[in-house]
């Protein structure tokens, strides 16, 4: 089911290539991280590399934020707040169409292919959003 989001919302996350996702560590301390993301609808999906610091946290911590950046005057505030989970042995972004279609020609800059990509970013994230600010 998920949360409900306005059309605006929903097409921001379908078209952006980068957000940033907050977790805790483990001193309290927030840690803003830039990623690459899928939004199917009602969760996102993010992968990464499987040492990432990113995952510790939400190991201890799994409540998040994710925002997308907002215009040059600090409008079209999109912020989801949610639980994410990770899974070391999920399916890999190669598994995952939608994903490697949005993301080609950026792994293709970062001098990757899909598969190279996915086996380097092997860890899925799995953000389920429970409640929004859209302004």
């Amino acid at each position: 089911m998920g949360i409900p989001l306005s059309d605006a919302v929903q097409a921001r996350l379908n078209t952006e290539k980068v957000a940033w996702l907050t977790t805790v560590r483990p001193d309290g301390l927030p840690q803003p991280t830039p990623i690459w993301f899928l939004w199917d609808g009602v969760g996102l999906v993010i992968y990464s590399k499987p040492e990432a610091r990113k995952l510790r946290n939400i190991a201890a911590h799994p409540r998040i934020s994710f925002h997308l950046n907002s215009d040059a005057w600090g409008g079209e505030i999109v912020v989801l707040w949610g639980t994410a989970t990770v899974d070391l042995h999920g399916p890999l972004a190669t598994a995952n169409p939608a994903y490697i279609e949005k993301y080609r020609q950026g792994i293709a800059d970062i001098g990757m292919t899909p598969e190279s990509m996915a086996a380097e970013y092997s860890a899925m994230i799995r953000i389920t959003p429970e409640r929004a600010r859209e302004e």
